[in-house]
């Protein structure tokens, strides 16, 4: 056997026979031109059509996340805009319908990926729903899953939650992709079934004759045969009870709430019994708009997502956006380093007038509610740019005001800036990226984004330290928080709230309450003394047997 490394985001071991997921399709050619431009355009709409109707089929057979996931691909399928822009390159250029569908798709992804946070991670929807549609037109077989005979470990460059929605556990021993991240559709697919997952495997692909596999979801390795591996199924220790009330095993109070992004997330944060929102993302209002939204816009936009969390704490994040997410009515021009450029907060110094008309919004969608709303702002450094950020939320009325952590520079000040807000919570996805240099986006670097590295949770660490001294909340609200052995450490760290995605929350709140509040301090110290990432996951698991 050959050994590979990479990023494990889910845990446990299993081994068995490998069944590979098909790579994307070829480009399709910009040539022969059609000979009737308007008839082949005519041909996109009904194989949109026909592929949304096959997912919305598929979604009609499952419940839960699963059939939520179809749906929101097939409605991804039948998008207007993306049919639209599609139609208009075949008339307008003469391209053939499947490359009219490559290039609409490609633009729409490409705008994901500059939105950056977890919109990114959607470009991979888009580029499946491409395919479909690609392979309706041209008669082929998308690309996909096939199907499972026999219980086998799954190999793929990445997967799209489409592909995986309705993956039958019981014939899944094990998820493995050549790329993909910590906080990819893949590792929050595997923690939900329960099963290994290891990401970020350079050369998985390039391995030749792979026939079996054994995957180490706790060490990041993926041992490679060219001969059969025997079956050896992971156990599974089961979501397990939870009351819905976040709190570790003798009742110290640690909230499990959920990331939202529009009405659907939080009806899915409902379902799940999230205890509210931990980060509400509202970008969601913005994008694709060449003009900033209306005040009135905004406030009927935010209401639909705060209004089912009725007394529930409900914490919104004002307008993430800047040169690396661009929006055309901010007039932000290029920058040579966008990541580190005029982002979050920093926008608002140069634009005062859309956070303030942004704050209106948000101040009348709280009248409309019941919900317990606070706000936040992204990326910030300082203490002084903390503090002008409370003022003016508290000079709109608002009655509580905090601050994202994802700089290295404000988790070092957080005892200062608690002192100046009311609450912080943490990003670990953007600090992990800022801590260690290393784009989250890109797959060779997935390693030094792991939310484990110890370098990062001693930074989590502080932070948690200030908020007991000033008796302050601190949240976490990256994929760290969705992991369930990870979510004891920060709150032995001294997190008091978690934020994740819906599918996430009762795993996680059912493994707060396995254990009391001082065993997950110990547990939290002995990740902090570990060297590696592998090491601290070790370390945990050990203190909490």
């Amino acid at each position: 056997m050959s050994r590979l490394t990479g990023v494990g985001v889910s845990s446990g071991r299993a081994s068995g026979p490998v069944v590979r997921v098909a790579d994307s399709l070829p480009e399709p050619p910009v040539t022969p031109a059609p000979a009737d431009p308007t008839a082949e355009a005519a041909r996109i709409r009904p194989a949109a059509d026909a592929v949304a109707d096959r997912l919305f089929q598929r979604a009609g057979r499952v419940e839960g996340d699963a059939k939520a996931v179809l749906e929101t691909t097939a409605a991804m399928a039948i998008d207007p805009a993306l049919i639209s822009q599609a139609e208009q390159l075949v008339t307008g250029r003469s391209l053939p319908a499947p490359r009219a569908v490559h290039e609409a798709a490609n633009g729409f992804a490409d705008a994901l990926r500059e939105a950056g946070d977890y919109l990114a991670e959607r470009a991979r929807d888009v580029q499946d729903v491409r395919d479909r549609i690609i392979a309706e037109l041209s008669g082929v077989t998308p690309p996909g899953i096939p199907e499972f005979e026999r219980p086998s470990v799954l190999i793929a460059r990445d997967l799209a939650p489409a592909d995986t929605a309705d993956l039958d556990p019981d014939l899944v021993l094990a998820l493995v992709t050549e790329e993909g991240g910590p906080t990819s559709h893949t590792a929050i697919l595997a923690r939900a079934l329960g099963i290994p997952a290891v990401v970020a495997v350079r050369g998985l692909l390039a391995v030749p004759d792979l026939v079996g596999a054994v995957v180490d979801g706790d060490r990041g390795s993926v041992e490679t045969s060219g001969q059969a591996v025997a079956v050896q199924v992971a156990e599974r220790a089961g979501v397990g009870e939870w009351n819905g009330v976040g709190a570790t095993a003798d009742g110290v109070p640690v909230k499990v709430v959920a990331n939202v992004g529009s009405a659907a997330d939080a009806r899915a944060a409902v379902a799940a019994d999230a205890q509210g929102v931990g980060l509400f993302r509202t970008e969601f209002c913005y994008l694709g708009a060449d003009d900033e939204p209306a005040i009135e816009t905004q406030r009927t936009a935010y209401h639909e997502v705060i209004a089912p969390f009725a007394g529930k704490p409900v914490i919104v994040r004002t307008l993430d956006a800047g040169a690396d997410k661009p929006l055309p009515f901010l007039g932000m021009g290029v920058e040579p380093n966008p990541a580190l450029g005029v982002r979050g907060l920093r926008v608002a110094f140069d634009r005062p007038d859309v956070l303030e008309r942004q704050l209106e919004a948000i101040v009348g969608a709280t009248a409309d509610s019941a919900a317990e709303v606070s706000v936040m702002a992204p990326m910030v450094a300082t203490v002084d740019e903390a503090a002008w950020f409370a003022d003016r939320v508290r000079a709109a009325g608002l009655p509580r005001a905090g601050v994202m952590i994802e700089v290295p520079a404000a988790a070092l000040s957080a005892a200062e800036i608690l002192d100046a807000v009311d609450f912080v919570s943490i990003g670990t996805n953007d600090l992990a990226q800022y801590v260690f240099a290393a784009d989250r986006m890109a797959g060779a670097l997935a390693q030094l984004n792991d939310p484990w590295q110890p370098a990062l949770l001693r930074l989590i660490a502080k932070v948690g330290d200030a908020g007991r001294e000033l008796d302050k909340p601190v949240g976490v609200c990256g994929e760290a928080a969705s992991d369930p052995l990870l979510a004891g450490v920060l709150a032995g760290l001294g997190v008091t709230s978690l934020s994740m995605a819906a599918g996430a929350v009762p795993a996680v709140g059912a493994a707060l309450a396995k254990h009391p509040f001082a065993t997950f301090r110990q547990a939290a110290d002995a990740a902090l003394s570990a060297p590696t990432p592998s090491r601290a996951r070790e370390a945990v698991r050990a203190a909490l047997d």
